[in-house]
């Protein structure tokens, strides 16, 4: 029986006394699409950086072929046919596709137009229209993707570790990875596909591994499972299913209104143009749409850490067009940003000062002249036990928390700010199931409440399991707003691509 092309026995690694990876071992095959699955924290990041160098274990052993290998680095890695493409790409814009594919790859004299034309080839061989003389900057991020994938083939690669590949995707872009993932390995070679959607596990992988807390358990066959049984491999308990949505009330009256907002960002480029529409109480709108098209400069100008260069938006019937951060807050606004660490909370801080952070000047938490310690740390010891924060108690530093007890945070902060509003920037990026599932219910909640949610994801899955309509923004400009009855997985993608929409648009609240 012929060796796998790869073998990872007994892999160990531990950072200080925290073990990340505990007696790894599994195989894969030539021509064999292997998904990697779980929760974050289970070790699955650790084990890739291991196989292509980044890191080394500290135990155990890796075959290529049948061969143990030494992989120091990740030009060791390379050289054995492994490449690996990670969350965010590695290009330089300002150079163009057949620059960034060669750059590190070739040496002395450079024959460029021998170079473009096996590119050339190797995007006809896998359905990849790329032009490689195009610049890399004026891509859009489906194409840079591409640009990615045909560095590794342009390296020869066997095996091919990809880390959460569609998350910036549309879904038309999504199948066409999904196609070229399946040409890949028709061909011979080998694919690792970390990522969250279990969806796309059953669509693409011949077989699934699953990690939880550094250790491997399960290995099986697709045919063997479904998407139910993994989530409870990933998290050790079954998820119980969201709760049922009730229908908007039909007589909530509006909370939100937008009419015609234009925003420049900090350079002064125009990234929302005449946006316009509205939110009822007790509804949640989503707003679809890949990253970077104007959704995170509607976030900040709704929470007024961006003016208006033109345009108006009503909260309760109130103008916010003069009021700063801090009289949005006092209004009700709520905010969870995307970027959690940077944006949502202090990482030097202890829990207890970052659930009052924003609304510090808030009476409540003054004795005199000084800060009520006991009152701040016994309203965060009430979070903690009411959002389930894993946490030492409230004077623990923040920058301690996993991501998912950060998030959980931030989200028990802003949704007792946000007693009008609460908006919801890419809530589940980067968490695992049982966090997403736990934001999930909390926003759902909100609503029960009446309160009107913004919620913008990349994620299509999140925006139809939570929303009542959906826009889809394309460059600062809404392409419609629709009931999620009216949108199918194609339509939404071609939307989100700047496709011009022919069917009937629910338009109500949209002027």
């Amino acid at each position: 029986m012929d060796a796998p092309f790869l073998e990872i026995r007994n892999v160990t690694k531990l950072f200080a006394k925290v073990v990340a990876n505990r007696h790894v071992s599994f195989s894969i095959g030539s021509g064999e699409v292997v998904a990697l699955l779980g929760e974050n924290g289970a070790g699955k990041s650790t084990i890739m950086k291991i196989l292509y160098g980044l890191y080394r274990a500290d135990s155990g052993e890796i075959l290529i072929n049948g061969r143990k290998q030494k992989i120091d680095s990740p030009k060791d890695a390379m050289a054995l046919g492994i490449s690996m493409i990670q969350q965010h790409f590695s290009l330089v814009g300002v150079h163009s596709v057949a620059e960034n594919i060669i750059l590190g790859n070739v040496k002395g004299i450079i024959d460029r137009r021998g170079c473009e034309r096996r590119i050339q080839d190797l995007a006809h061989t896998y359905g990849f229209d790329i032009n490689p003389s195009a610049l890399v900057r004026d891509l859009p991020v489906g194409a840079q993707q591409k640009v990615e994938i045909l560095k590794a083939l342009f390296q020869n690669a066997k095996l091919l570790i990809m880390d959460e590949p569609t998350a910036v995707l549309t879904p038309q872009e999504a199948a066409s990875l999904m196609d070229f993932v399946r040409r890949y390995a028709a061909a011979g070679n080998s694919a690792i596909f970390i990522t969250h959607k279990l969806r796309e596990v059953m669509e693409v992988a011949d077989r699934i591994i699953v990690m939880r807390d550094g250790d491997v358990v399960g290995d099986v066959p697709r045919a063997g499972t479904d998407e139910k049984r993994l989530s409870t491999m990933m998290i050790g308990r079954e998820l119980p299913p969201l709760p049922e949505e009730p229908a908007v009330p039909p007589r909530a009256g509006e909370m939100l209104r937008l009419e015609r907002v234009v925003v420049r960002d900090r350079h002064g480029v125009v990234r929302l143009k005449n946006l316009s529409f509205s939110i009822l109480e007790g509804e949640i709108l989503g707003i679809a749409g890949v990253s970077g098209n104007g959704q995170q400069e509607l976030c900040e100008a709704l929470c007024g850490s961006l003016s208006l260069a033109s345009g108006r938006i009503v909260l309760n019937g109130q103008d916010l067009g003069n009021l700063g951060v801090r009289e949005r807050i006092q209004l009700g606004i709520g905010y969870v940003p995307a970027d959690r660490q940077k944006d949502g909370v202090v990482m030097e801080m202890t829990v207890a000062e970052n659930m009052m952070l924003k609304s510090s000047f808030d009476p409540r938490w003054r004795k005199g002249i000084f800060l009520d310690r006991v009152r701040i740390a016994a309203y965060a010891k009430e979070k903690i036990s009411a959002y389930s924060i894993r946490t030492p108690g409230p004077e623990a530093v923040v920058k301690g928390l996993s991501g998912g007890n950060q998030q959980k945070l931030i989200v028990a902060r802003e949704m007792d700010n946000g007693s009008r509003l609460i908006i919801f920037d890419q809530p589940t990026r980067g968490l695992d199931l049982g966090a997403i599932d736990y934001v999930h219910k909390a926003i759902l909640a909100q609503r029960l409440m009446g309160k009107c949610v913004l919620l913008v994801s990349t994620d299509l899955s999140e925006i139809f399991a939570l929303c009542d309509r959906i826009a889809v923004i394309y460059q600062g400009v809404i392409q419609g707003i629709f009931l999620k009855a009216e949108l199918t997985t194609e339509r939404i993608g071609l939307l989100m691509a700047g496709y011009p929409d022919t069917p009937h648009v629910n338009d109500a609240f949209s002027e």
